[in-house]
């Protein structure tokens, strides 16, 4: 009897089972169909499992009950797909298959490269000592406090809370976000300001989409967040790299460029984790009105600071309206939450709603108004004042970890910020990190290259090292096992 394939629900197995035998002329038309009581003990299934397969392909017309005589194959099946399916058993030729033409947009997205290197949860083996950078611990976040106010929500939901609403996003949550923004990051915005987004690349692409034409010109910083250059890059722009010195981005070398816009990340810098001075924002800011430069500015963790305040964000600074500003919540609370926000000059906010409008209706409204109540209630603010406690102290068990297992090997740099530190490794090759990391996840060590952050490899050997979702004393093991490997010979 037939095999089942193991994919899904057991009915859709039989069913796909039943329809391969009867398009394989296996079964030829006008057969007589197995019973559904004898197709089931062959199976080893229910009864009811094969009669519900059976009423599937009743419903599609594979086969026919005939009163008092039983089921069978249909006698008339569509020809063309019958005839494939005998001929070749299911493999299709190539060349009869359509391909359709793409517009100049797809074009380009087909040949970028997304750089995003498929996480270990996704390959199915988690290493112990996981370094990824960019990722909370989820360990910190009060879940319970999180399921009481989304539930409450929930339960006194509206009519009206549970239609459509606005591309841009719910007042409630705008007005929370607008406050939140002011007194934590010197933000000067109005709600009316404020977009819902799903999260800092939604705002990336809704930007390059309303603001960008095929051609112009881009300012990135060097080295950078790829999908930011992606997405850029994805709308036609001219991608123009920016140097960075040690207060960012350095502004002396783009005058005269003719940038459309530029992408920065004043606050930590990514990933170099450097963090612009008061003057630097300011010259870039000058800089930016000289040349009718638009500024977007990607504040993706910059709640994380350890030897001082958060700095003010750029938009705070900003007197010609200029300043794109987006954040997240994904590195703040959960990843899995898929809520950020864009700060906007009043005259982008209509066409930047629009161009949401087009991609999708609104972010789910029941998670946006409760996380109005998370920020209003106090929650999120306690929450932030736990983690940077709690990441303060894993920046510092790796940094000691660091300096007692690598010593002078490592050079340590964006360790006053965020959730990762950028370290250079001295004397060691950058032609053997492909080795290093295949060696040090046999050892349970996931580490991660600073390479694909640049779009010309540099010459020295670097890694980005995460810290926030490894409690202390792993940190500490993980280096240690790095440092064994990087004093072992080349491979």
């Amino acid at each position: 009897m037939w095999t089942l394939d193991g994919q899904g629900p057991l009915y859709q197995q039989v069913y796909r089972a039943a329809r391969r035998a009867i398009l394989s002329a296996e079964l030829p038309p006008g057969t007589r169909f197995p019973s559904s009581r004898a197709l089931a003990a062959d199976l080893g299934v229910s009864r009811n499992t094969v009669i519900l397969a059976y009423d599937q392909l009743l419903a599609e017309g594979y086969i026919a009950t005939r009163e008092g005589s039983g089921t069978f194959v249909a006698t008339e099946l569509p020809e063309d797909l019958t005839e494939t399916i005998r001929t070749d058993r299911g493999e299709r030729d190539s060349d009869a298959i359509f391909t359709p033409r793409l517009s100049a947009y797809g074009e380009r997205l087909g040949d970028l490269d997304r750089g995003k290197e498929l996480t270990w949860e996704q390959r199915g083996t988690p290493p112990r000592f996981d370094f990824r950078y960019g990722r909370p611990n989820l360990l910190d976040f009060p879940q319970d406090t999180w399921c009481r106010v989304l539930g409450r929500r929930a339960r006194r939901a509206s009519a009206r809370q549970l239609d459509y609403g606005p591309p841009a996003g719910r007042e409630e949550l705008r007005s929370a976000v607008a406050e939140y923004l002011w007194r934590s990051r010197g933000v000067v915005c109005t709600p009316g300001q404020v977009v819902i987004v799903n999260g800092s690349q939604q705002a990336l692409d809704l930007a390059a989409r309303t603001l960008i034409d095929p051609g112009d010109r881009v300012v990135i910083e060097e080295p950078h967040y790829p999908g930011a250059r992606l997405a850029l890059e994805a709308a036609g722009a001219e991608v123009v790299p920016g140097a960075l010195d040690a207060d960012g981005l350095d502004v002396r070398a783009l005058a005269g460029v003719g940038a459309r816009l530029a992408y920065v990340t004043p606050a930590h810098q990514f990933p170099s984790g450097v963090s612009m001075p008061v003057q630097r924002r300011l010259d870039v800011l000058a800089w930016a009105e000289r040349e009718g430069t638009l500024l977007f500015e990607d504040d993706y963790d910059s709640e994380f600071r350890y030897s001082a305040r958060p700095v003010e964000a750029l938009q705070g600074l900003d007197r010609s309206g200029r300043v794109l500003y987006a954040g997240t919540f994904s590195k703040l609370m959960f990843p899995a939450l898929r809520l950020g926000y864009m700060v906007l000059p009043a005259a982008l906010v209509r066409p930047i709603t629009n161009a949401k409008a087009t991609v999708d209706t609104g972010c789910p409204a029941l998670e946006q108004l409760a996380l109005a109540d998370f920020i209003k209630e106090g929650h999120f603010d306690r929450h932030l004042r736990r983690s940077r406690t709690r990441n303060a102290k894993r920046r510092e068990a790796l940094l000691q970890a660091l300096h007692q297992y690598l010593g002078d090997r490592a050079e340590v740099s964006g360790s006053n910020a965020g959730l990762h530190v950028l370290i250079w490794l001295r004397g060691f090759a950058a032609r053997r990190l492909p080795a290093l990391r295949r060696r040090a996840a046999e050892q349970g060590v996931a580490v991660y290259p600073v390479t694909p952050y640049f779009r010309t490899p540099p010459a020295r050997a670097g890694l980005l090292l995460g810290f926030a979702a490894l409690p202390e004393s792993e940190i500490d093991e993980g280096i240690k096992r790095l440092s064994k490997l990087l004093a072992g010979p080349e491979t």
